[in-house]
């Protein structure tokens, strides 16, 4: 039996508890109950935990009434977690459990409570994208790693927003069990083993959401329409209706990144696609993308991604055999 610690309170991301129970309870399904993850939500305060998004979780107990060791302890985390001043006897009794863990950790920016409760000091971690930042300057003693989706640093883990919680623990299941076992639960789950690359391949300028009169908006219908084509900013600034001269400065203040890099994201993401759903050649891919040749389309993968396009296929595939 695997002791296992969740720590929740009110404003916790339900994705960011849900998750990882979801993750340790299909492991239940296919262990012996001898091995079973034993899972224990402990919140702020007695009874229940009311999450950001309205949804209420009741917990088993309140952090002043749990003392014992656990296997693994995780925090989650939650939209209002950076301005979060937490109790400073909350953190004394966090600073305690996490380490008399065998392992501890964090889901999404829930890794700034660790960090008030002085766990973190000299460690190398990583959180949501939004939050990399001012993670980096709160607490400067970090090593902050804000492209990774998920980071061990000894017996410390923690991982990017929300959905990264599933892939964290998807690790934490191979840990404990095996490859074999975490393959079986990400199967029910219908999610990867493992995703290849960073954060930055979920592209969250690419959310343009449903105002399709946006400038990028415009821009990403644009140049998905012409994904194959030799686009150049000129280009799409006479596409999309704006002046050439301000066309870049209106386009970074909209999406936070610049035109070039942002069509070099969406051909990127065209890729991913063609390599998960088609058998056909990389050359055939890169030319279907709009890159020059083969050999710049695995530039542009390996440094977006950290992986080459053919190492993306052959781990897709072997995640759906």
């Amino acid at each position: 039996m695997k002791k296992l610690t969740l720590v929740v309170f009110d404003g916790v991301q339900a994705l960011d508890v849900a998750g990882p129970l979801d993750v340790f309870s299909e492991a239940n399904l296919l262990l012996p109950a001898k091995d079973h993850y034993q899972i224990t939500l402990v919140g702020e305060r007695p009874d229940s935990v009311m999450c950001s998004s309205g949804m209420e979780f009741r917990v088993h107990v309140d952090y002043p009434n749990f003392h014992a060791d656990s296997d693994l302890l995780l925090v989650a985390g939650g939209p209002r977690v950076p301005e979060y001043r937490p109790d400073p006897a909350f953190m004394d009794w966090l600073n305690d459990r996490a380490r008399g863990a065998a392992k501890f950790g964090a889901v999404c920016n829930g890794v700034f409570l660790l960090g008030h409760a002085g766990l973190l000091t000299g460690r190398e971690v990583t959180t949501h994208w939004d939050h990399a930042e001012r993670l980096a300057r709160q607490f400067p003693e970090l090593n902050v790693r804000p492209d990774k989706i998920f980071v061990r640093d000894g017996n410390l883990f923690t991982c990017g927003g929300v959905t990264a919680g599933i892939d964290l623990c998807l690790a934490l299941v191979a840990e404990d069990w095996g490859h074999e076992l975490a393959i079986k639960v990400a199967k029910r789950l219908i999610v990867y083993i493992r995703r290849e690359g960073g954060q930055s391949q979920y592209s969250p300028y690419l959310a343009v959401g449903p105002n399709e009169d946006s400038l990028v908006a415009k821009v990403l219908k644009y140049v998905t329409d012409h994904i194959s084509d030799a686009l150049t900013i000129e280009e799409i600034a006479d596409a999309v209706g704006v002046s050439r001269r301000t066309f870049s400065r209106a386009f970074a203040k909209h999406a936070n990144v610049t035109p070039s890099v942002f069509v070099e994201q969406v051909r990127i993401d065209f890729a991913r696609k063609l390599l998960e759903e088609t058998d056909v050649p990389l050359k055939t891919v890169a030319f279907r993308c709009g890159f020059s040749n083969a050999t710049q389309m695995r530039m542009i993968f390996s440094r977006q991604l950290n992986t080459t396009p053919k190492t993306y296929r052959d781990g897709f595939r072997a995640e759906r055999t």
